[in-house]
């Protein structure tokens, strides 16, 4: 079940982590810096709240979401093969399968050691959510950051207003000092790191990456260098194009594996759909050639996506 996913010392960590910072922001530090009973105070405990309770729904969204795992039965038939590319058609081999649980390997799709299965436009195996970071739970992620760190920037203003605000001329006023010092520094660290991790996420979404992606593409990028070639990722459009075709939006349907249109636009959208690569350009790895290589029949495959959607449409309405 998924909720055995919140069974985890880490989820159970990051769950009395944001009780705790919650718990001081609201009843300690506004309650000190203007009180509670103030409709300054209200307002900044109903501010905070919003965000927390934000932070929270979009953490365990993060951790319940399915981050789209490649279902045994998915792979492409043969018509379906001579359609997304009839390189691939005429020489079965192209299709990728995985070495570790041999189902058919979808392009952008890598294999999680921890879940022993292949995830969709994989960006990484996240401890804190005890879940992977794939095509269906991404948004849910970086919403879950962006929130995060507004809360966490927030707590951390509120933290020094109450601590430049505070009356320290009292008995047994050490204590408080280092109360305050402590929490002032941990929410502070923990901008610092909720930003850097944000800021790296905006990048990746502008070069339409995912982090093993920028890893595998550091190192293509040094033999090409070795070699005198030029490389660039081969999804990699303009920022306009990139932004958008990261799963930002809504999902069409939160497929299930017996649903076979379904499915097979999940394995659609992952090869081709997030979106063209770029221009024809010199790689620095056969690697790369085969990537762009499998994703030229953009067109085809833009016509095959719209028709499928369509008959999924139907068949969902027929359904219920």
């Amino acid at each position: 079940m998924k909720l055995n996913r919140f069974a985890s010392i880490p989820v159970c960590g990051v769950l009395t982590l944001m009780g705790f910072v919650y718990y001081i922001t609201i009843f300690i530090f506004i309650e000190d810096w203007v009180g509670l009973a103030t409709s300054a105070g209200t307002l900044n405990a109903l501010i905070f709240t919003l965000m927390a309770s934000l932070s929270l729904f979009s953490f365990v969204a993060s951790v319940l979401t399915d981050p789209g795992y490649v279902p045994p039965s998915a792979a492409p038939d043969v018509e379906a093969a001579a359609v997304l590319d009839p390189k691939t058609h005429k020489d079965s081999s192209q299709l990728r399968q995985c070495e570790k649980c041999s189902r058919y390997k979808p392009p952008r799709a890598h294999h999680c050691r921890v879940c022993r299965v292949c995830v969709l436009r994989m960006d990484h195996h996240c401890l804190w959510i005890n879940n992977c970071v794939g095509h269906w739970n991404y948004k849910a992620f970086i919403v879950l950051i962006f929130y995060a760190t507004a809360a966490s920037i927030y707590s951390t203003v509120v933290i020094m207003n109450s601590s430049s605000h505070k009356d320290w001329d009292f008995a047994g006023v050490l204590p408080f000092k280092i109360f305050y010092i402590i929490s002032g520094t941990m929410m502070a660290g923990l901008s610092i790191t909720l930003s850097t991790l944000l800021g790296w996420h905006i990048y990746l979404i502008t070069r339409n990456m995912t982090t093993i992606e920028y890893h595998e593409g550091t190192r293509a990028a040094w033999l090409a260098k070795k070699s005198g070639q030029i490389y660039r990722h081969p999804f990699n459009i303009n920022i306009y194009a990139n932004i958008s075709s990261v799963p930002l939006s809504l999902s069409l349907a939160r497929c299930k594996p017996h649903i076979a249109p379904t499915v097979y636009i999940l394995i659609l959208l992952s090869e081709c759909s997030i979106l063209a690569p770029a221009p024809l350009r010199r790689f620095g790895s056969e690697h790369a050639k085969m990537v762009l290589s499998h994703c030229s029949q953009l067109p085809e495959r833009w016509n095959e996506l719209s028709y499928l959607t369509s008959e999924l449409i139907q068949f969902t309405g027929s359904v219920r």
